[in-house]
């Protein structure tokens, strides 16, 4: 058995959907090898699990802590399948193709000081705080049970090729006329993937922006979702005269567009976009969408004939609904998505290449394209750092008490109000935030609620 650990300490690292921690400080080579240790015995008493598939980022710590993770298992009887430098949803890939539990090795849009783990089952099946890390997390915490068996076997394999090639089967892309496309990938695992993906396509001609691979990102953080890390692509896009611009996330698992003017596509334009690919493809079938995602997408997948869910915010949410529903396909506002031909995980890469398609078939720029799916505005996500979120919340529902048409409380609390605008509140699972997010059918409207909502949040 190994050393027991304080439930603080480790509930500090083993969050909802992930690990994650400061490297050295909060995580490192022997809590990780704990962690695959009891993840090892979950795999194994579950389904009878017989490997785990490893890949890892570009983080300096990542090989190590691979390295750990792979010890962890092995001492558990149970075999190692390490396919090394990987995106994300590569590692998802992996574990649908393999047909076995897997583990990602990332912080993904993280400082360089992070690393976590991004654990999954057999056909990238996910593992919640419901659903896995809380048993995880309880074994760490009192010592995980040695095995009383032979040691597990070590082997390796290349599948950046059979990941692209995969990817190349699910979007028609022939049709396709010629594209320009700036991608930035932060230096990040984009670097790594794009040019397996699209360098092997002729009609597409790639314009690279900070490729090389650095876990210490020296140009921009990793995470597209913040407005500034997007100034590098955008000035990219008007400087070579892309068609449209991709910036992938530190671990590439999220994709967000700029269009041929450099200015910002919403995840909820991309969602629908990509929801009506997946419908015309199979009429009536189920789309899912988190309750931060444009109500503009549950009215197209609706007009289309198919059926809208909408679900909490998290892959782990949205991938449970996806099994559940049957769904082709989910989007979140923070630019995850998630298609069911790929085992119901998420991945940038497939959305873009869904993109590209829709661009490539018309003979108009992506601002047009993205227009039509953009029929409200939005504020974007919005951060406060409160002392009492929930006392925050109550203030504001307070105050729009008699102007809320609803108000449900699915994730945070959502208020409708009666000339159809509506703002969620949300409090942040690992930091004292709260979240707020406003729609409106115009700007002036959408600041205007925003001026007033955060004058109570930050009372």
């Amino acid at each position: 058995m190994t050393v027991a650990r304080s439930a603080e300490s480790v509930q500090a690292v083993i969050k909802a959907y992930d690990v994650r921690g400061v490297v050295g400080e909060q995580i490192d080579a022997d809590f990780v090898r704990d962690v695959a240790g009891s993840f090892a015995r979950l795999m194994r008493g579950e389904g009878g699990a017989r490997r785990i598939v490893i890949g890892h980022d570009m983080r300096d710590s990542s090989p190590e802590l691979a390295a750990a993770f792979a010890d962890g298992v092995l001492a558990q009887g149970l075999d190692v399948v390490h396919i090394g430098l990987a995106s994300t949803d590569e590692l998802y890939f992996a574990s649908g193709h393999l047909d076995c539990p897997g583990a990602m090795f990332t912080a993904s849009h993280n400082p360089a000081k992070y690393n976590g783990i991004k654990l999954c089952r057999a056909k990238a099946l996910p593992v919640g705080q419901d659903t896995g890390l809380a048993t995880i997390t309880e074994e760490v915490v009192a010592g995980v049970p040695a095995f009383d068996g032979p040691r597990g076997t070590e082997t390796r394999e290349d599948l950046l090729s059979a990941y692209a090639d995969f990817l190349h089967k699910l979007v028609d892309l022939s049709g396709s006329r010629p594209l320009r496309i700036a991608v930035d990938a932060g230096n990040g695992m984009g670097g790594y993937t794009v040019p397996a993906v699209l360098g092997t396509l002729p009609q597409y001609t790639v314009e690279p922006l900070f490729f090389e691979l650095d876990g210490s990102f020296p140009n921009h953080e990793a995470n597209p979702l913040d407005p500034k890390n997007l100034v590098d692509l955008q000035d990219h896009v008007r400087k070579t005269g892309a068609d449209l611009g991709l910036a992938f996330d530190g671990d590439a698992d999220r994709c967000f567009v700029v269009d041929e003017k450099g200015d910002p596509v919403s995840p909820s334009a991309i969602t629908g976009l990509v929801a009506e690919r997946e419908l015309t493809k199979e009429p009536g079938a189920t789309v899912i969408h988190n309750l931060i995602t444009s109500r503009a997408v549950p009215e197209l997948v609706t007009e289309l004939g198919g059926t809208p869910v909408r679900t909490r915010v998290g892959h782990s949410f949205i991938k449970q609904q996806m099994a559940a529903t049957g769904a082709i396909f989910g989007g979140e506002h923070s630019a995850h998505y998630y298609f069911r031909d790929f085992w119901g995980a998420d991945s940038g890469m497939l959305a873009a290449l869904h993109v590209l398609a829709a661009l490539g078939e018309k003979d108009r720029p992506m601002s047009e394209l993205a227009a039509a799916y953009a029929t409200y505005a939005a504020s974007g996500e919005i951060n406060s750092t409160v002392a009492d979120a929930q006392e925050r919340t109550l203030a504001v529902l307070e105050a729009f008490g008699k102007r809320a048409k609803s108000v449900d409380r699915l994730d945070g609390v959502t208020v409708q109000l009666a000339d159809g605008a509506w703002f969620n509140l949300r409090a942040s699972n690992t930091e004292p935030l709260l979240r707020l997010n406003v729609e409106a059918r115009s700007q002036d409207e959408v600041d205007a609620l925003v001026t007033e909502i955060l004058s109570i949040v930050r009372a």
